[in-house]
C-alpha cells in the first residue's frame, strides 16, 4: 500500500472578506484542467533536470501554498502568480468543494490538504488576510518565535508530513522585534503539507512477490521486487501526439475515492521521456475517461522515492519573478505593509508503494505467470505514476521510476 501520515488541522468558515465572482474570473468547469496542467507543467519542469531519475513531486501542495499567497500579493506580483497556477484564489465554488472532497474519509482511505502560516509573534497581519487564509483548504494562522530557525530548517509539528512545501517570507529591514538571521529577518513561514493513507483495493499477496529483471533509464538490468495480483483493473491502451504506444493502468485503493495511475511505454525501445513531453490535461482526461475494465496479470516493482527541490528556479523560470525579489514584491495584502518577500521555496515529497509483509517467493509468482492465460501489465521498465482523486480529477502526486532500487 501507499501510506503518507494524517495531519488533522482545524477549519474555519469565514467569509466576509472574499470579494464578489465577476465575469471576469474564471469559469468553475475550467478548473479541473486548470489544476491537472499545473500539476503536468510542474512535473515537465522537473523533469528536465532530472534525465534518468527517480522523482516525486506533490503539485497539490505547491499550489496551495501559492494559492495563500495569493491572498496577500496585489499588483504585478498577483498576476505573476495568476499566470504561474493558471487561475486565481477568487473562484471559490469549485475550489471549495474540491478541498471539502479531500477531507472526506471513505472506507479507509484519508487524505487531507492543509497549509499553516506560521507567524513571528508580534507581526500584525491583517484581518482580511487571515479570514481569507483560514477559511482556505484546512488552513490555519499559528503564532511562533521563528527567530530561533532558519530558512531552511523551519521546525513545526508537521515534519513527519510526506508531501511539504515551505516559503520563507522575510523583511529587509532592521526590526527591533525580531533577532537577526544574518542580515535577514524570518517573519513567516507558509508550510503546506499532503498527506493521503490507504491500501489497495485489491491487495498484492506477498507469496505472489518475486525479483525480477527491471530495466533502468540507462539500459541497466536490476532484479528488483515485484508483486503481482490477477486482478479485474481499469486499463487502456493509446497513441499520443508523436504516435508512441502508451500503456494506461489505474490501481484504485479502498473504497475507489484515489487511484494510482501508471503509465508505460508499450514499446521497449521508446524511452519514457519522449513520452512525458506529449502528456497535457486533455491527453489524461481523454485517456482515463476511456479505460476499460480488464482481467489481468499485473506486475508492479515496489518503490521508495524521496526527494527535495528548490522551487524558486522553477517559479522564476515560470515567470513569477518579483515574489523573490526584495524590492519588487507587492505581499502588502499580508499585513498592510511593503518589504514582504519570498526567500526560500522548498518542496519535499515522498511516495512509497509495496504489499504488507511482502516475502518473496519465485516459485509461486512464475507458476502463477505459466499458467496466466489472460493480457498482462508489466512495469519491468521506466514508468510514470500520477496519485489522483476520483470525482474531481485532483492529482495529488506525480513522479517516475526509472530504477526501483535507486
Amino acid at each position: 500500500a501507499a501510506m503518507l501520515p494524517l495531519l488533522p488541522l482545524t477549519l474555519l468558515l469565514l467569509h466576509s472578506c472574499f470579494p464578489r465572482r465577476g465575469s471576469s474570473l474564471l469559469p468553475q468547469e475550467g478548473l479541473p484542467w486548470k489544476k491537472t496542467e499545473f500539476a503536468l507543467r510542474l512535473y515537465h519542469s522537473v523533469a528536465a533536470g532530472e534525465n534518468g531519475t527517480n522523482f516525486v513531486i506533490s503539485p497539490a501542495g505547491v499550489s496551495l501554498a501559492l494559492e495563500i499567497l495569493q491572498f496577500g500579493a496585489q499588483g504585478n506580483t498577483s498576476r505573476q502568480l495568476a499566470d504561474a497556477l493558471g487561475y486565481t484564489v477568487h473562484v471559490r465554488d469549485f475550489m471549495h468543494a474540491v478541498y471539502s472532497t479531500l477531507r472526506n474519509s471513505s472506507q479507509g482511505t484519508k487524505t487531507e490538504l492543509a497549509c499553516t502560516l506560521f507567524v513571528q509573534v508580534g507581526t500584525p497581519l491583517s484581518p482580511c488576510f487571515v479570514e481569507q487564509v483560514s477559511t482556505w483548504a484546512n488552513s490555519s494562522v499559528e503564532p511562533v518565535d521563528l527567530s530561533k530557525s532558519n530558512g531552511t530548517t523551519i521546525q513545526t509539528n508537521k515534519e513527519e508530513s510526506e508531501q511539504l512545501t515551505v516559503m520563507v517570507l522575510r523583511l529587509p529591514a532592521i526590526t527591533p522585534k525580531v533577532r537577526p538571521l544574518g542580515k535577514l529577518y524570518i517573519w513567516l513561514a507558509l508550510v503546506s503539507t499532503v498527506t493521503f493513507q490507504s491500501r489497495w483495493q485489491k491487495t498484492f499477496s506477498s507469496m505472489d512477490s518475486q525479483p525480477l529483471p527491471f530495466t533502468s533509464a540507462h539500459g541497466l538490468v536490476f532484479r528488483v521486487p515485484m508483486m503481482h495480483q490477477t486482478a479485474e483493473v481499469n486499463y487502456g491502451q493509446f497513441q499520443d501526439a508523436m504516435g508512441h504506444q502508451v500503456s494506461l493502468l489505474e490501481l484504485p485503493y479502498l473504497g475507489r475515492a484515489a487511484s494510482l495511475f501508471l503509465v508505460l511505454s508499450r514499446d521497449r525501445d521508446t524511452p519514457l521521456d519522449h513520452i512525458e513531453p506529449q502528456l497535457t490535461a486533455r491527453v489524461l482526461h481523454l485517456w482515463t475517461s476511456r479505460l476499460r475494465r480488464t482481467r489481468m496479470d499485473v506486475f508492479l516493482p515496489r518503490f521508495r522515492i524521496q526527494n527535495q527541490f528548490n522551487l524558486k528556479s522553477i517559479l522564476r523560470s515560470w515567470g513569477v519573478i518579483d515574489l523573490f525579489d526584495p524590492l519588487k514584491a507587492n505581499l502588502k495584502g499580508i499585513s498592510g505593509q511593503d518589504g514582504f518577500y519570498v526567500s526560500e521555496a522548498i518542496h519535499k515529497a515522498k511516495m512509497e508503494v509495496s504489499e504488507e509483509g511482502s516475502k518473496a517467493s519465485a516459485a509461486t509468482a512464475l507458476l502463477l505467470l505459466k499458467r496466466s492465460r489472460v493480457p498482462v501489465f508489466k512495469a519491468n521498465r521506466p514508468f510514470l505514476f500520477f496519485l489522483r482523486e476520483s470525482s474531481t480529477g485532483f492529482v495529488f502526486t506525480i513522479g517516475r521510476v526509472s530504477n526501483p532500487l535507486d
